[in-house]
């Protein structure tokens, strides 16, 4: 047989766009269909945006510049493939096969790469002089430096080996990933969450991780040398630790959910100020009327269909919590954390009190980014100066909220959003928010 190198096709717009519709065609059930191949071609600054490409084969395809943006591309294969300026944002990428793909300068803005593999890889192809050589694509390692992968959940990922230098992991859901032996020097995980991750081996010199969650992250033999851990969450106490309280906190919780329950004639109300509460457990449903927890750090907690009526929560830490149908009409969260909560059906309307005074409930200031609010109830809700970029607000009541000076980027919200909100704040734009 004779030695054959691989040569790349290059692929038009309108051959692009051909073979995306039959893939489409296969995956409906309908006539026609083919399972797209695009290996080995140049599909560079072509537009494949919103399509369904699911098992897809992109392997030492050449996509740099291309526009993947919003594309479905679960157990897509890119083996070798070279992504490099690429727009995959908002991109489902599931399981996705991405050894050894180059991704410099590509944008990941708040896709899903969850279990997706993008550990070191490289493809073989004969060469008279050599019998085997490696397909480059002029650089010769995985490459994802100054990758943008702020708010992509890369969780459970493999990622060992990666050379991601001065990358953006900004804000990114890492758990459980694994970037054993990565070179992550200057790479930014500022807001990021790594809980159960294995970075052992890994280069994490002068890497940021300020306010990250570092819960149970591995860095045996990593080189830490200048990096930055101002206010990661570790598995350390914040605050106050509930084991030296004077009363167990589980028996707290109790009494307050009695003193709720009997109108005060039993039981008495709990106070947490500044206290750890990551240890409780057991706490959807419970009602917990006018409960106190400034400053607490309340991480990760099920506080699902949770009665909160009245609650103060300023300043908590509320990352990933479950308040999903939760009644919090009244609550004060101001300034609170509440990135990747679940707030769904979640009731922050106006309580209402003795003598027909209202008491509207306040989200002023909160950091809100990546939250889902779908179905809440927001009315007269005060949530001026909050941040809610990459969050879920379509279908959420926002009848009388204030959101003056409130963050909106890439905000998915209702058609009538803008509407119900200029009638109290004015005109809000979305794009420049």
């Amino acid at each position: 047989m004779a030695d054959r190198k691989i040569e790349h096709t290059r692929l038009d717009q309108m051959t692009v766009d051909a073979m995306c519709e039959r893939h489409e065609r296969l995956w409906s059930g309908r006539a026609g269909g083919a399972r797209a191949s695009f290996a080995y071609t140049i599909v560079e600054g072509l537009d494949l945006s919103g399509r369904d490409l699911s098992d897809a084969d992109f392997s030492g395809a050449v996509l740099r510049k291309a526009n993947l943006s919003g594309c479905t591309l679960n157990s897509a294969n890119f083996f070798a493939a070279d992504l490099r300026q690429a727009s995959l944002e908002g991109a489902s990428l599931r399981r996705a096969d991405l050894r050894g793909a180059i991704m410099r300068g590509a944008n990941l803005t708040g896709a899903d790469l969850t279990e997706a593999d993008m550990r070191e890889g490289a493809i073989a192809e004969i060469d008279k002089e050599k019998g085997l050589a490696i397909l480059k694509h002029k650089t010769q390692e995985n490459d994802a430096g100054k990758a943008n992968f702020t708010g992509a959940n890369l969780s459970r990922s493999k990622m060992a080996g990666i050379a991601a230098q001065t990358a953006d992991f900004t804000d990114a859901m890492l758990l459980g990933a694994r970037m054993i032996r990565a070179n992550l020097r200057g790479s930014s995980f500022q807001g990021a969450n790594l809980e159960g991750a294995d970075l052992s081996g890994a280069d994490l010199t002068d890497t940021d991780f300020k306010d990250s969650v570092m819960i149970g992250v591995k860095t045996v033999m990593a080189k830490t040398s200048g990096m930055n851990t101002e206010g990661a969450l570790t598995s350390e106490p914040v605050g106050i630790d509930p084991s030296d309280m004077d009363q167990p906190i589980a028996q707290q919780i109790a009494d307050h959910v009695k003193w709720c329950e009997t109108d005060g004639r039993e039981g008495k109300p709990s106070l947490f100020d500044g206290t750890d509460l990551r240890g409780l457990n057991a706490l959807a449903g419970k009602t917990l009327t006018a409960f106190h927890a400034r400053g607490a750090t309340l991480y990760g907690l099920d506080l699902e269909g949770a009665q909160l009526q009245g609650a103060r929560l300023e300043r908590a830490d509320l990352r990933m919590v479950c308040l999903r149908g939760a009644d919090l009409r009244g609550a004060d969260l101001t300034g609170a954390n509440l990135n990747n909560a679940d707030l769904r059906d979640c009731r922050f309307g106006p309580l209402l009190l003795e003598n027909n005074r209202v008491l509207p409930a306040s989200l002023a200031g909160t950091k809100a980014r990546y939250v889902d609010l779908r179905g809440a109830d927001l009315r007269q809700a005060k949530a001026t100066g909050a941040d809610f970029s990459y969050s879920h607000l379509d279908g959420a009541n926002v009848t009388d909220a204030r959101f003056s000076g409130s963050c909106f980027t890439g905000t998915t919200v209702s058609e009538t959003f803008l509407q119900d909100v200029a009638e109290v704040d004015g005109a809000v734009d979305l794009d420049a928010a």
